[in-house]
């Protein structure tokens, strides 16, 4: 059957690339577009002048950035140089429809491995306003975990039940004890514990539920818990369904390893927020010459239902650099799509060794309180207990937040002057 004519005007996806390549950048972005879209090794009779005028992707643009000697990475064609640049591609929507598992397998998949790049990066994702809106976006989104956590200005502070491992159900629920009766906004599972023998979810959810209700009906605050529900299809919604039952306000899922498809078909059945953490985030962007940046995945995160994610922390024990984590947390709270009654922003998670030290600089360069502070040692290893710990991050976003330095707060904040002379700054020396 003949292939429709192009219509004008077909909405587009567009994606920016960083790449290497021993040929010209303008004859590899070719390469790239053709094996992505309608192309391949040789021309075939069904690739007609009408399929390509409807279908082929485009180069929509290729900028020379600098030539090196040697490839990033092996396989790649040899040749006497390597040229990085910066390119640009297209694709009708209609190639992929409504769909984030294709989206990628068009924008990124068989281009990790052309033998015509040496390194390839996916840097950017420009969706047309049909494809955005074919996704509900995250549910609760910030205002709606504001409203659940009880907390209506400032960063949520928050937590991870720590050790990460070993504890049984009781055990987790005398730490989180512990941890809401010291006035914690947020607590996580581990990424580490999801429904292991030692510790069934069946058993952790109501013996952890069973002391943040009693806090709640005590006190009329009740503090968010991420329950780590990763897992199969079935196995998420099975175990969503019994966080709900037991009074649970959210859910975590690892991103990364339950697939966009899950993330998806999870964000239909919740009714709770979704808490995604992005562990395995290092094998996307550790190298700069493959992978993806962060700016393009969240916002597929986001559409496919994410409430949360992660974005490491400053001055952390990781390797991601400050400006990309800083970059990270913008993008997520940037709408994809300003619509009357949308919010598609997703809460950043800021974690890995954060201290009363990263406030200033996290405000600073974010200019929001509308993330999640979470500490494991900056509040458990506060020398006067975790209640002290909890009360010298207040204190620290406080002062920060109202334009005074922590150490002028210390002053009348010893729960801060404690932390201050306790926790070495990651940016001092």
């Amino acid at each position: 059957m003949a292939s429709p004519q192009a219509r004008p005007g077909l909405p587009r996806i567009r994606a920016s690339y960083r790449i290497e390549t021993p040929l010209d950048p303008e004859r590899a972005a070719a390469a790239m577009a053709g094996e992505q879209s309608s192309g391949t090794f040789l021309k075939l009779a069904g690739e007609t002048d009408a399929l390509r005028e409807r279908h082929a992707a485009r180069v929509e643009s290729v900028a020379l950035l600098a030539t090196v000697d040697t490839p990033s990475l092996p396989g790649s064609l040899t040749g006497d140089a390597y040229h990085r640049a910066n390119v640009t591609l297209s694709w009708p929507q209609e190639n992929i429809g409504a769909s984030l598992p294709n989206l990628l397998a068009t924008v990124l998949g068989n281009l990790t491995e052309l033998r015509e790049l040496s390194g390839i990066r996916l840097t950017d994702v420009e969706l047309p306003r049909d494809f955005i809106e074919a996704f509900p976006g995250p549910q609760f989104s910030i205002a709606g975990t504001r409203r659940l956590a009880g907390v209506d200005h400032g960063p949520l502070i928050g937590t991870i039940i720590k050790p990460s491992v070993g504890l049984s159900p009781e055990e987790t629920a005398d730490l989180v004890r512990q941890l809401i009766e010291a006035g914690i906004d947020f607590i996580k599972d581990d990424e580490l514990i999801a429904d292991p023998p030692y510790s069934p979810l069946a058993e952790r959810v109501p013996a952890v539920m069973r002391v943040i209700e009693e806090h709640a009906q005590r006190t009329g605050r009740k503090p968010m818990y991420a329950f780590n529900i990763t897992g199969d299809i079935d196995e998420m919604r099975r175990r969503h369904d019994l966080v709900r039952a037991h009074g649970g306000t959210c859910v975590m899922a690892s991103v990364n390893w339950i697939g966009m498809a899950s993330l998806v078909a999870l964000r239909r059945h919740a009714e709770l927020p979704i808490h995604g953490h992005r562990n395995g985030w290092g094998l996307f962007y550790r190298h700069p010459q493959i992978g993806i940046d962060y700016r393009a995945y969240q916002a597929l995160l986001r559409l496919a239902g994410a409430d949360h994610l992660h974005v490491n922390g400053l001055g952390s024990k990781f390797a991601e650099a400050d400006a990309s984590v800083i970059d990270s947390a913008r993008a997520c709270l940037t709408p994809l799509l300003e619509a009357p009654g949308r919010d598609d922003r997703a809460l950043p998670v800021f974690s890995s060794a954060q201290t009363v030290h990263q406030a200033p600089p996290t405000f600073a360069a974010l200019k929001s309180t509308d993330l999640i502070f979470t500490c494991g040692g900056g509040i458990m290893g506060h020398p006067d207990g975790v209640a002290a710990g909890c009360r010298s991050l207040r204190a620290a976003w406080e002062a920060t937040a109202s334009g005074v330095t922590l150490e002028d707060h210390a002053r009348q904040e010893p729960d801060l002057a404690v932390a201050l002379r306790a926790y070495q700054s990651p940016f001092s020396g």
